[in-house]
């Protein structure tokens, strides 16, 4: 954390709060309108983000939109011969579907929709995604294709006959896996401090238009899981909006934090456990716990006579409303 003189303290307590979970951490906590007032554990390492690369895509797809080279109102049919693996949406249906590329948009940030994410992708391009990055100062963010490359190549890493095949080798804590399994040079990748600039950029309405910006924050602000970066804010006045990603023994989420008084955080919290179960309980909470850590921290610093009820803890928690 920067300026602070608590700082090794809090940056302890979180490690051991990601020790405690089992799991590897990386972690970029920031005041919206004072970035420089962060708290951070490895913020510019590279690391494999999994669906998280949907952010980036979808500013893309908002910066084209606001430019005139992408119809938001474009007819997309999606048949079998498009479906993306992934347990949510349009990858699990069994029959042609048809939908605007907006809406496609919608399901690939609220629920997560690899199918839909595809389609996206194919008519905006990977190479739109990297300018885009770089003219937005995260040129370490990269999607290698999104999630379809990124499923061809764990087929090939692992030497398996389908991805079906490699999922399990994947889900397997007995196998030894390749090292490229996981390497971020491979794999949709960011770093933390790059995810959180371009938050604070769809927040701070410098990503696109401030339309596309507000139609950005709106649909992040619907995405319904609470297992990970929201529980740890859970308060009817405090708003979480966020993307998560998982990939094999990583789970990650980016998101942004609004407190009841206007003030505002960009938390990123990236993990990666010894194992790769499909269910990881405490590596998915431990993402709130330390995202609120870094929280308390910025704001105690700010705020000597103390935090907000609600971040404070003084009272019960209410069951989020969303």
């Amino acid at each position: 954390m920067s300026g602070t003189r608590r700082e090794p303290d809090v940056r302890r307590r979180i490690r051991d709060m990601f020790d405690d979970a089992g799991v590897r951490g990386w972690l970029h906590v920031a005041d919206l309108r004072r970035p420089t007032a962060c708290v951070t554990i490895d913020p510019d390492e590279p690391v494999p983000v999994g669906s998280v690369y949907k952010v980036p895509l979808m500013v893309t797809f908002c910066r084209l939109v606001d430019s005139g080279a992408v119809d938001p109102r474009q007819r997309v049919t999606l048949g079998a011969a498009d479906r993306i693996p992934g347990p949510t949406g349009t990858s699990l249906f069994r029959d042609e579907v048809s939908m605007s590329l907006r809406d496609l948009v919608v399901l690939m940030m609220t629920i997560s929709d690899n199918t839909a994410a595809h389609a996206v992708l194919r008519r905006v391009g990977t190479a739109a995604v990297e300018a885009a990055c770089r003219s937005l100062g995260v040129p370490d963010t990269h999607i290698h294709g999104g999630a379809a490359t990124n499923f061809e190549r764990l087929v090939t890493e692992t030497g398996a006959e389908s991805l079906s095949a490699a999922m399990r080798h994947l889900a397997d804590n007995d196998t030894t896996l390749p090292t490229a399994v996981y390497d971020p040079a491979y794999k949709a990748s960011a770093t933390p401090a790059g995810m959180a600039r371009l938050l604070r950029a769809i927040w701070t309405d410098q990503a696109a238009s401030a339309e596309s910006c507000a139609f950005m924050r709106d649909i992040m602000g619907k995405q319904p899981w609470g297992h990970r970066l929201a529980s740890g804010f859970p308060y009817d006045d405090v708003t979480v909006s966020g993307k998560t990603g998982t990939f094999g023994s990583m789970r990650h989420e980016a998101g942004v934090v609004e407190l009841a008084d206007g003030s505002t955080y960009t938390a990123v919290v990236f993990t990666q456990a010894a194992r790769a179960d499909s269910r990881l309980p405490r590596a998915d909470a431990v993402i709130g716990a330390a995202a609120r850590t870094a929280v308390e921290e910025l704001r105690g610093n700010e705020e000597p006579e103390g935090l907000p009820e609600s971040i404070a803890g003084a009272r019960e928690a209410r069951p989020r409303r969303r």
